[in-house]
């Protein structure tokens, strides 16, 4: 169990909500749809695809509820790190922190709301694979789950470490609503597994759904994170990244 000082305090959401906004609105252009599939109220899990250094952020300066998000313990060093934890923010060690998901939790059960990046690292975004540490939060609390497509954070044969430049513009899409519950005589692991297997596909089905509205469409790259041959014959060809 999470001990009450290893809980983000209420007051640490206020200060950084304008600056999630600012990095939305003022340095990047940011089109947000689907605000109204959140819950006005009650605890939310926000599940996104992960594509960016940047989801996290954006996803954040995009919600109209404040939320803390699951990040990786390697960026809480220096600056960056206390400016992670003075806006709310949660360390997770991803080789498996039980101590990460049951501040999560507690969050979760006093209301609040929680951001996590399931697939684990930065990749194509598709959500073709995620963990269970989704599924645990919103079976254990009862939260809401949000399936959130982020699009534009990394386009065409970027870089994963690439930052894109001022002013491009970037989607954040709030999908439909969808719960997630253990079934009565239900074995933990297979409530587990398959509540993360019905996230997976919402969140995959979501972000194909905000490819066609938007017409932004994921980086292309291999497992490796380098471009395939016949992408690197197409980038010295001349064919540019959609900036927008």
């Amino acid at each position: 169990m999470a001990t009450k000082n290893q809980l983000p305090a209420e007051w640490s959401r206020l200060w950084s909500r304008p600056v999630g906004w600012f990095l939305d609105h003022m340095i990047y252009r940011t089109v947000v749809t689907g605000k109204s599939n959140v819950p006005a109220a009650g605890p939310v899990v926000f599940a996104a695809n992960h594509i960016s250094f940047l989801d996290g952020p954006v996803m954040f300066g995009a919600s109209p509820r404040p939320m803390h998000i699951l990040v990786k313990k390697e960026m809480f060093k220096g600056f960056l790190g206390k400016v992670l934890r003075g806006s709310g923010q949660i360390p997770v060690d991803r080789t498996g922190d039980r101590l990460a998901l049951h501040i999560g939790k507690e969050l979760l059960d006093a209301g609040r709301c929680v951001g996590i990046l399931p697939e684990g690292t930065r990749g194509s975004g598709a959500a073709d694979s995620i963990s269970n540490g989704v599924a645990w939060l919103a079976i254990n609390s009862g939260a809401t789950v949000i399936p959130v497509a982020i699009l534009g954070t990394r386009q065409g044969l970027e870089h994963r470490d690439h930052i894109p430049k001022p002013r491009r513009k970037l989607h954040v899409s709030f999908g439909e609503p969808i719960t997630v519950k253990r079934r009565k005589g239900e074995p933990g692991r297979v409530s587990m597994d398959r509540a993360a297997a019905e996230i997976r596909e919402a969140l995959a089905e979501h972000v194909q759904d905000a490819i066609r509205t938007t017409g932004q469409g994921l980086p292309l790259e291999l497992a490796s994170g380098e471009p395939t041959p016949q992408h690197r014959h197409t980038a010295v060809a001349g064919t540019p990244a959609d900036h927008h």
